[in-house]
């Protein structure tokens, strides 16, 4: 038995997905890192059991939004910095910048060139996690470059393409997303992740039963 202690209000949080404990996780200085929340939700960062959260967003980055996730996270913060839309030296910069702020690794995405990849590896003093989308790449190459983990997100694909990297690369520090269910997960893992990225429901989903309790007259449920 471990204890633990909830809380009245605060028990009412989302909860990881049990299987994804069944990974060997990433130790990061010094904290074992199973499940990662893909979410830039403050609300949804302040009331889950994740491990650490994942802040990419389809956006350019931007510094005021990794100071707000910091700021309200207890847990450490992989901050995305660009690849895709976002290029160049401010990839770079914008990496510098998270660290300073405080953030745990930096994400970049996957069409982000080795070159940038290696200035960014030698300009921070925390891990450079880089995307992988498919097989279309050289993954001892972004070794070499300076990524110090793999952030796969193959959709469908992904245990597949995990059991390659995994065949090339046996010891690799390797995030996966997991999928919708707890199969998927489990086969992600049994793939050769060491953790899962997990997408936690949106805000308005969760609210939808409370406000149909509150129509009826009803106490949270």
């Amino acid at each position: 038995m471990i204890p633990r202690y909830e809380g009245t209000l605060r028990k009412h949080i989302l909860r990881v997905p049990e299987v994804i404990r069944e990974c060997s996780g990433i130790v990061i200085f010094g904290r074992r890192i199973k499940s990662v929340a893909f979410t830039t939700d403050l609300c949804i960062v302040r009331n889950m059991d994740a491990d650490a959260v994942l802040a990419v967003y389809p956006f350019t980055p931007q510094p005021i939004i990794t100071q707000a996730l910091l700021l309200a996270a207890d847990i450490p913060v992989f901050a995305g910095v660009g690849g895709g839309l976002t290029t160049g030296r401010r990839v770079t910069m914008l990496a510098g910048y998270a660290e300073v702020q405080g953030a745990t690794a930096v994400v970049m995405n996957a069409p982000t060139s080795n070159e940038i990849l290696a200035e960014v590896a030698k300009a921070v003093d925390i891990p450079a996690i880089i995307t992988i989308v498919n097989d279309h790449v050289d993954f001892q190459s972004r070794v070499e470059a300076g990524a110090a983990i793999f952030n796969v997100a193959a959709g469908a694909n992904t245990p597949e393409l995990v059991r390659q990297i995994r065949r090339e690369l046996p010891e690799f520090p390797v995030i996966a997303t997991g999928g919708p269910t707890e199969e998927s997960i489990r086969e992600t893992i049994q793939a050769g992740a060491n953790a899962i990225s997990w997408t936690p429901p949106p805000t308005a989903s969760l609210f939808k039963d409370s406000m149909a309790a509150y129509r009826e007259n009803k106490p949270h449920p």
